[in-house]
């Protein structure tokens, strides 16, 4: 007989009953029934229950057994009586009757229960998660985002794709955020950079004449943390392709992810559809306009309309005179809300203010019936032309945001999501994705007051070098492209410009000289001048896709060791003073901060 287990936790059945078998496991939770003990043994498989008598030989080591205690039980496998039948658990049929009971490490008090799903504080699951590992929900999301990382390798495989590894010790670049510096012992004063992500490396095996490239590959920002991004480092399944239109790169990778969420949507029995293929393809600035948002939510089914045409002139004078001073008006309706009381729309207009904007206005209905200050002033016969505009039923409001174009649109986008959360209009069994194309190649930098990139530096411009000649910089779109899923932004990506002339270009409108791309992108535009394929390509998130398949609100639950949101490992004490010693190797002296006033 093996030392250690002839079968795992979850393998036993009610078939195996009469045998002689070992087991090793977690004491995950022991109950005393006066006569009899039972013990439910657990390992990374499932549970079996333990059971011994108080005079059976195993009795007095099982008796001492504390929670998360790691042992191991030798004993016969019995059939429980029907009563004891547990349906919820596979080896809910059967119990091992110990005969010996070996401790191989005694567990002490534990800083948090393991057994329950209650909720701790942050700093304590995060300082003790090889803990927090052990529990049911976080043990399942790892493992999801195991088997979802050996589908996403299957499927990049046979669609052709060959796995490459990039370098991690690299050059800073003045793109993009923070770096991450790693100092140079035999260079004095010299740093790498930790990757934000494979971008150049990617690139640069398109022009080495590789074809379709991918990596699961770890990157690292020093940004800070929020719900759907990690401090410091994530991982993306990043890829790239040559000789592709964007309509090729969609191609490529749609199959990929929906043949990965379509794998998972039942995960844990939920059931979940995924949308079809292919994936819509929504304008920027039409996504800009219905949703409020370049990332949007699909699920929600409230459509956002430009109506500033009819406060034009309006009655209602707060709106006339942002509409005279250059400013838009956005409709979002609020259905089927004649049962709410103005609270409702009250306290849409208190978030709003909360949120940093000038607030939101209302108009309710009942029955056909206006009510709120805006249709009063409005006017009866203009307000029902805009809601016959709106194509609203006689119990629908309308909530309106107001003021600066792109202000306006992300007050009436998070509007929106308030209003979809608020009246439960969000399937939540449903997994909507969307390409976000068109991006503009530049904006207007109000502080810098230039033209400057709007996303990606080095996308192709549409129309190419004669669009970037005979075109207003604010008219030349990108081809450059987000996928998004339910409202989560997966990746940006983009069809690349392989063109040194373009590139120069494009970086002059930019207000960058030939020198600075010649400086700070050489090993790029050297390379392009060596002969480059047209390639492009994308990376999406393999934790964010993780995060949504699992079903969680935070990235940090389906990380196996992450940091807080200070970027801090608690666990480890990372980071962490270093001895003089390292220091002078490195030739590093450390400036303490400055203190604040």
């Amino acid at each position: 007989m093996h030392a250690y287990r002839t079968h795992r936790c979850g393998a036993l059945r009610a078939e195996d009953v009469g045998q002689e078998v070992r087991v090793s496991g977690w004491v995950h939770k022991k109950r005393d029934h006066g006569d009899l003990v039972f013990v439910d043994l657990r390992d990374h498989y499932g549970i079996t229950q333990i059971v011994t008598e108080v005079d059976g030989p195993a009795f007095a080591v099982i008796e001492s057994l504390r929670s998360e205690s790691v042992v191991t039980i030798t004993g016969k496998v019995v059939a429980r009586s029907p009563e004891a039948v547990n349906p919820n658990l596979p080896t809910g049929a059967i119990e091992v009757r110990a005969v010996d009971a070996t401790v191989q490490s005694m567990a002490h008090d534990l800083p948090l229960p393991v057994s329950a799903e209650a909720d701790y504080p942050e700093d304590i699951r995060l300082r003790y998660r090889f803990l927090d590992l052990r529990r049911e929900r976080i043990h399942a999301n790892i493992m999801l985002r195991s088997n979802v990382i050996a589908s996403l390798r299957n499927r990049m495989i046979g669609q052709g794709f060959t796995e490459f590894q990039t370098p991690i010790l690299t050059a800073s670049s003045p793109e993009g955020a923070r770096d991450y510096l790693v100092p140079s012992r035999v260079h004095p004063g010299k740093f790498y950079a930790l990757p934000q992500a494979p971008q150049m490396f990617k690139q640069l095996l398109m022009v080495a004449g590789f074809d379709r490239y991918f990596q699961i590959a770890p990157c690292f920002r020093d940004e800070d943390a929020r719900a759907d991004r990690s401090p410091g480092e994530f991982y993306q399944l990043d890829f790239e392709m040559s000789f592709v239109t964007q309509e090729d790169v969609f191609q490529a990778i749609e199959p990929v992810l929906h043949g990965v969420f379509e794998e998972f949507a039942d995960w844990q029995g939920r059931g979940r559809q995924v949308s079809p293929l292919p994936f819509a393809r929504i304008p920027y600035r039409e996504s800009m306009l219905k949703y409020g948002s370049d990332k949007p939510d699909l699920r929600n089914p409230i459509v956002i309309t430009d109506v500033t045409d009819h406060f034009r002139g309006s009655g209602f004078g707060l709106f006339d005179r942002i509409v005279e001073g250059g400013g838009v008006v956005r409709a979002i309706p609020a259905p089927n809300t004649a049962g709410k009381s103005r609270k409702f729309f009250d306290d849409l207009n208190d978030w709003a203010r909360s949120e940093g904007h000038a607030g939101l206005g209302y108009i309710t209905q009942k029955g056909g019936e206006f009510g709120g200050p805006i249709a009063k002033n409005h006017g009866e016969e203009a307000t029902r032309k805009l809601v016959e505009a709106l194509g609203l039923g006689p119990d629908d409001g309308i909530v309106f945001a107001a003021g600066k174009e792109l202000q306006a649109a992300k007050l009436a986008g998070a509007a929106r999501t308030r209003i979809g959360e608020e009246l439960e209009l969000i399937d939540q069994n449903r997994f909507e994705f969307c390409w976000i194309v068109d991006f503009p190649m530049f904006e207007y930098d109000e502080d810098a007051k230039k033209v400057d990139f709007s996303h990606n530096p080095f996308s192709m411009p549409q129309g190419e070098m004669a669009a970037l000649e005979g075109k207003d910089p604010l008219d030349i779109l990108a081809y450059q492209y987000d996928i998004v899923c339910n409202g989560v932004e997966l990746s940006s990506g983009a069809i690349r410009n392989h063109k040194p002339e373009i590139m120069y270009k494009a970086f002059e409108i930019a207000g960058y000289s030939q020198e600075d791309v010649d400086r700070d992108f050489a090993g790029m535009i050297n390379a392009f001048k060596c002969g480059a394929p047209p390639h492009g390509g994308s990376a999406p998130g393999i934790d964010r896709m993780v995060m949504l398949l699992a079903g969680e609100p935070n990235i940090r639950e389906v990380v196996l060791f992450p940091m807080n949101q200070r970027a801090e490992d608690l666990m480890m004490s990372a980071p962490s003073a270093v001895s003089p010693k390292q220091l002078r190797e490195l030739n590093i002296r450390v400036v303490e901060p400055a203190p604040k006033p």
